[in-house]
C-alpha cells in the first residue's frame, strides 16, 4: 500500500536548519512531543524536503511525547509541489505527479494551502474507453468524479481512450449514414438519420452502433443493414490492462470480465466507484 496521510491534517509542516539526513532527522525529535493529530511530519531545509512518520506514546493527552520516528523519504527522493489547483486528498492526483517525477515522493502545497505527501512504489494504471461526440466522454467526467470522491483509496492514473465516432463516419460508403440518436457534435455530408426517431430511410446507408443498434434495426425494418461497430466493451483490448466501459447490455452496477470493467450506459458515480474497487481490490 502507499504512504498516504488519511487527512492533511494528520500532517505537520516543520521548516528546520539542520541538515536532512536520517541521523540528524531521528537525532533532532529525541525527547520531543507531537501533537495528538501528528502522524506524518514534512520536514523542509530551504529546497530540500524529507518525510517521516511518527510514532507517539499512547494516551489522550494532547501533546504525546515521541518514542520513535519512520525516514519514509529523504531529499535525494523527494521533490515539493506547489500547486493550488491539487487536491492533496485525490490520490489520483498526486500519483500522477509521482509519475511526473520519476517515482518520487510528491509532497503537495495544494487547494486552500493544505499540504500531504505520497509516496507509491506502485501506480496503477487505467483504460477509460468511451464514444464520442460529445465530448468530454460521460465515462471519462465520472471516472475524474469518482476518483476525487475519497471512495477509491488507491493509486490510478488514468488513460482516456476515445472511440471517436466521426472517424467511423469518413469510412462510411454509402450515400447515407444511420447513428443511433442526435448527440452534440454528430455531422455529416451524407443523409444522416437516427435510429431512435425511426425514420423513413429510402437511400443505402450504413449503421453507425452496437450490437443492440443494429438488433433494434432489424426488428424495425427487417432487413440486414450496412454496420460499423463502435461498441467499447468489443472495441477494448484484452490485454490484461485494468479498463473501463459503458456497455448498454449492463443494466446497473458492473459486470467484470477479466481486466475490463463494464457499466451501464446510463452509468452514475457509484456504478463507476463500484467498477474500479472491483478492478483494484
Amino acid at each position: 500500500m502507499p504512504n498516504l496521510p488519511d487527512h492533511c491534517k494528520d500532517v505537520s509542516l516543520r521548516h528546520v536548519d539542520f541538515p536532512l539526513t536520517r541521523e540528524n532527522i531521528l537525532s533532532s525529535f529525541q525527547g520531543k512531543v507531537a501533537y495528538t493529530r501528528t502522524d506524518f511530519m514534512v520536514l523542509r531545509n530551504g529546497e530540500d524536503t524529507a518525510t517521516v512518520r511518527v510514532i507517539k506514546r499512547g494516551g489522550k493527552d494532547l501533546f504525546r511525547p515521541i518514542i520513535d520516528l519512520e525516514i519514509l523519504s529523504l531529499p535525494e527522493d523527494t521533490v515539493f509541489i506547489h500547486d493550488e489547483g491539487i487536491d492533496v486528498l485525490n490520490m489520483s492526483q498526486l500519483a500522477r505527479l509521482v509519475r511526473e517525477n520519476g517515482g518520487r515522493t510528491v509532497v503537495v502545497s495544494g487547494m486552500f494551502s493544505h499540504v500531504s505527501f505520497l509516496k507509491a512504489e506502485r501506480l496503477l494504471d487505467l483504460r477509460v474507453l468511451d464514444v464520442v461526440p460529445p465530448s468530454p466522454s460521460k465515462l471519462s467526467v465520472l471516472v475524474e468524479r469518482a476518483l476525487s470522491s475519497g471512495l477509491v483509496e488507491r493509486p490510478i492514473i488514468p488513460s482516456y481512450v476515445d472511440v471517436d465516432i466521426m472517424e467511423k463516419e469518413r469510412m462510411v460508403r454509402t450515400p447515407g449514414v444511420i447513428f443511433p440518436c442526435r448527440a452534440s457534435g454528430l455531422s455529416s455530408e451524407k443523409r444522416m438519420f437516427y435510429l431512435d426517431e425511426t425514420p423513413t430511410i429510402d437511400v443505402e446507408s450504413t449503421l453507425i452502433g452496437c450490437d443492440l443498434s443494429r438488433r433494434i434495426f432489424q426488428h424495425i425494418y427487417r432487413r440486414p443493414i450496412e454496420f460499423l461497430d463502435i461498441c467499447p466493451q468489443n472495441l477494448a483490448p484484452r490485454d490484461g490492462v485494468p479498463t473501463i466501459v459503458k456497455c448498454c447490455k449492463v443494466k446497473e452496477g458492473c459486470v467484470i470480465e477479466g481486466s475490463v470493467a463494464s457499466v451501464p450506459w446510463g452509468a452514475t458515480m457509484m456504478d463507476v466507484v463500484q467498477a474500479l474497487q472491483a478492478l483494484f481490490p
